[in-house]
């Protein structure tokens, strides 16, 4: 009984903060969060909010920000999620408690004023047929990637922030999804969608780290692992989780060209191991599709395949629309 009642006290003491946050957001902010076209929210320093839709960019809202509703914003983001944030702790990074989007607050000293960002996960899956409709990418690119999840080879996609890593990945689990085979996702935030019969999806927490999440999952059987983003440590152990047994995996990781890729999970694995990796990455990694933001919108610029790994001359690389291999040496990565 005792413990129901505190079940009880800790859900209104949620549903409280929860209001509080609503009511601290404004109509505008509001508004962008019910809307599935809008992808990011941002409130910057200057009290300026920009708002950015899947499509047609990022666009100043006509509703500027007192830095106290910001500062007041992101406090009670922290009290939501039982952390501080002030002058001596002015990040914080989480989850807007109840939906889920991904918050990044920061205070002075380590900005001028209160700012902070809102990046919601697609509720969209976009086809990769759609993808060539929209010109991001080809028609013989769309067949490579469709190809590769056929083939159970594991997928790189890089891309800088905001490029639609996350959104590629997406439309690949959507391809996945019409295999039976059993998919496991690891992600800090809730971003990938997987309409997999048979899938699970675990996410970090402050004690379980996205390390510790990839050597797990090799006890949950999967057929499948997908990781929503690259950028530690846990690089060696999905590379050797692939490497096992565990083809046909995808995973996004911030690079500015699909050969710079490989040299990022280079550095990633260097923060556990000395050891030289690139026969490793060459074994694990099949294909490696670059993503990135231009002025025309986001488009799909190059897909390569790793076919190999020489010791004196580097990776050998395979570009998807051309027939012929072509190695890229270690040291050129330009």
């Amino acid at each position: 009984m005792i413990n129901l009642q505190g079940q009880q006290h800790t859900a209104r003491v949620a549903f409280r903060r929860i209001s509080m946050l609503k009511t601290a957001f404004g109509p505008a902010i509001a508004s962008a969060l019910d809307d599935d076209g809008v992808t990011e929210i941002i409130a910057n320093p200057d009290g300026a909010l920009w708002i950015e839709r899947a499509g047609s960019g990022r666009e100043r809202a006509d509703a500027p920000m007192a830095a106290a509703d910001v500062e007041r914003i992101i406090r009670l983001v922290a009290s939501a999620l039982d952390t501080v944030c002030d002058q001596e702790h002015p990040i914080i990074s989480g989850e807007l408690p109840g939906t889920g989007e991904r918050f990044e607050g920061v205070l002075p000293p380590v900005s001028s004023n209160p700012a902070f960002t809102i990046r919601k996960p697609s509720k969209i899956v976009i086809p990769l047929d759609d993808y060539v409709l929209a010109g991001v990418m080809t028609q013989r690119q769309a067949q490579v990637l469709r190809s590769a999840v056929r083939m159970r080879s594991s997928v790189l996609i890089a891309g800088g922030t905001a490029s639609g890593k996350t959104t590629l990945a997406n439309s690949l689990l959507a391809e996945i999804a019409e295999h039976n085979e059993r998919v496991v996702i690891l992600e800090d935030t809730r971003e990938l969608r997987c309409e997999a019969k048979d899938s699970i999806a675990l996410r970090t927490s402050q004690r379980v780290s996205l390390e510790t999440l990839v050597r797990s999952t090799m006890r949950l059987r999967p057929d499948r692992i997908i990781v929503g983003e690259v950028r530690g440590g846990e690089a060696l152990d999905l590379m050797k989780a692939w490497n096992t047994g565990h083809p046909g995996g995808i995973a996004t990781i911030h690079a500015n060209s699909a050969v710079l890729a490989l040299a990022r999970l280079e550095q990633l694995i260097g923060e556990r191991s000395q050891s030289a990796s690139q026969s490793l990455i060459a074994e694990a990694v099949d294909v490696v599709a670059f993503i990135e933001k231009t002025h025309e919108g986001r488009r799909v610029t190059e897909i390569i395949r790793v076919t190999g790994y020489d010791q004196q001359q580097g990776y050998m690389l395979q570009p998807a629309d051309a027939p012929e291999l072509f190695i890229v040496n270690n040291g050129d990565h330009s």
